[in-house]
């Protein structure tokens, strides 16, 4: 293939993705914009693998069918509850092919810069693997957080910001040192030092962060291997890489600061890894008394919905993991024939990755316009006959805007107490992901259906 029918397969897979991003944008042609995106892919790997500079195919054709093989068996096997991890182990891959390649492409014999050339392409290679290893160990702790091998509780070391600057200045003059390097000893060197360092900055930066703030993580980390890979474009002067990795680079920090803005956080203070935070990791509200939580039943539950004409339902990460959400589009069905209005209401950082609801709605066929954004529904609430909230906790916490020391005051969260009743479905009275107790459950005209969210929702529709 000549390199100008590979720079036309090269556009033509641009476009494809850029269509793929728009389809994305809506739920309605989400399906669409998979297809545009994958065949832009395709068309990507066959260009790429037909050029010139590929020799060896048996070794690419072997690596492709060990991927494909790896691809299907996990994507067969991963339930929707493990959805934010394999995000989160996905991203480290790209963090760590963009380090290991910033180091094959300056140990490659037959590179040959000189003057400008040289110093521009060894400062791209320095901020690949910089920004490859931050996104590699970043990942990792994000995975082993939404794994439940680690804390989700924000580890704040004594002097983190002072940390992370020194560790940030010290990757600067260690730039310097790499390009302005005589030797090769020298210049390979101060680019391990540094990838220790972006390792360490990586690792630092994901564990001060708490667990209500890991949806914007994982948005954040998607960012950042976006950017590798646009990094590791440059590098091996690949438009296609550089054009794929920005649209996913900027795609991702324009969601991290739409779900910044949702949460009430600063996008720099993500970033920074906690930067900013003057509250405790674990909350300071756990010893006030609220009251006594009243249970209730199956039947009551099930009276209060023939009694009801809207109701809507608040899904969470309970949901999720008790694969729930077949049997609660059942329920919303059959409320729907005996002439109740039903509505989902949907918080921008329910579950534990961007969409994570509305993945599950969709795949449970519950249609799209009944399927609500918090700042669509919260005036609702106060003309609700009924609220059903399945697993979620953070995400309608009174606590966010009633009590200014609570880890996750100001951020926005859906009103559901303002409804004549609220039946929510929990396991326990533990605490949610961010550690922090919940207010709603002590309310007079809250109800705690305990037990297992789809044994719950099964018994309910069953008596409905």
């Amino acid at each position: 293939m000549t390199e100008g029918m590979i720079t036309a397969a090269y556009i033509i897979a641009s476009i494809l993705f850029i269509l793929g991003l728009g389809g994305l944008s809506r739920q309605e042609s989400a399906r669409r914009g998979n297809i545009y995106a994958m065949l832009g892919m395709f068309i990507a790997i066959v260009a790429t693998i037909l050029g010139s500079q590929v020799t060896s195919y048996g070794v690419i054709f072997s690596a492709m069918i060990i991927g494909i093989l790896t691809g299907m068996y996990v994507a067969k096997k991963i339930e929707m509850t493990g959805m934010p991890q394999l995000v989160a182990m996905l991203h480290s891959f790209v963090g760590l092919a963009a380090v290991l390649i910033g180091f094959a492409t300056y140990l490659d014999p037959s590179s040959h810069f000189y003057g400008v050339e040289k110093t521009i392409h060894n400062v791209e290679i320095y901020l690949g693997v910089f920004i490859g290893a931050v996104t590699f160990t970043g990942s990792l702790i994000a995975f082993g957080k939404l794994q439940g091998v680690l804390s989700g509780k924000a580890i704040l070391l004594p002097a983190r910001h002072w940390l992370n600057v020194l560790m940030l200045l010290l990757s600067i003059y260690l730039l310097i040192i790499f390009i302005d390097a005589q030797s090769s000893t020298i210049a390979i060197s101060s680019l391990l030092f540094m990838t220790f360092i972006a390792l360490l900055f990586g690792v630092h930066m994901v564990l001060s962060i708490g667990g209500a703030d890991m949806p914007v993580v994982v948005s954040m980390l998607n960012s950042y291997s976006g950017w590798a890979a646009a990094a590791t474009g440059f590098m091996l002067s690949n438009d296609l890489l550089i054009i794929t990795g920005a649209l996913v680079g900027s795609s991702g920090a324009i969601l991290s600061y739409i779900m910044c803005r949702a949460m009430n956080r600063s996008f720099i203070s993500v970033i920074a890894g906690g930067f900013g935070t003057t509250v405790s990791a674990s909350g300071n509200n756990q010893d006030v008394e609220h009251g006594e939580a009243l249970s209730t039943t199956v039947e009551e539950t099930v009276q209060l919905f023939q009694d009801a004409k809207k109701v809507i339902v608040v899904p969470g990460y309970g949901m999720a993991v008790a694969r729930a959400q077949h049997i609660v589009s059942d329920i919303v069905k059959k409320l729907q024939h005996q002439d109740v209005l039903v509505l989902f209401a949907i918080h921008p950082v329910a579950g534990r990755l961007p969409g994570h609801m509305n993945v599950l709605l969709a795949e449970a066929k519950v249609p799209y316009d009944i399927v609500l954004e918090m700042d669509e529904i919260n005036e609702d609430f106060s003309k609700t006959d009924v609220v059903l909230v399945i697993g979620a906790n953070d995400i309608v916490n009174p606590g966010a805007l009633d009590d200014p020391t609570s880890p996750i005051a100001g951020m926005p969260v859906l009103e559901v107490w303002n409804a004549k009743h609220v039946i929510v479905m929990k396991r326990s009275m533990a605490t949610g992901y961010s550690g922090v107790d919940n207010p709603l459950f002590y309310k007079d005209n809250t109800r705690l259906l305990f037990g297992d969210a789809k044994e719950s929702a099964e018994a309910i529709f069953a008596q409905l």
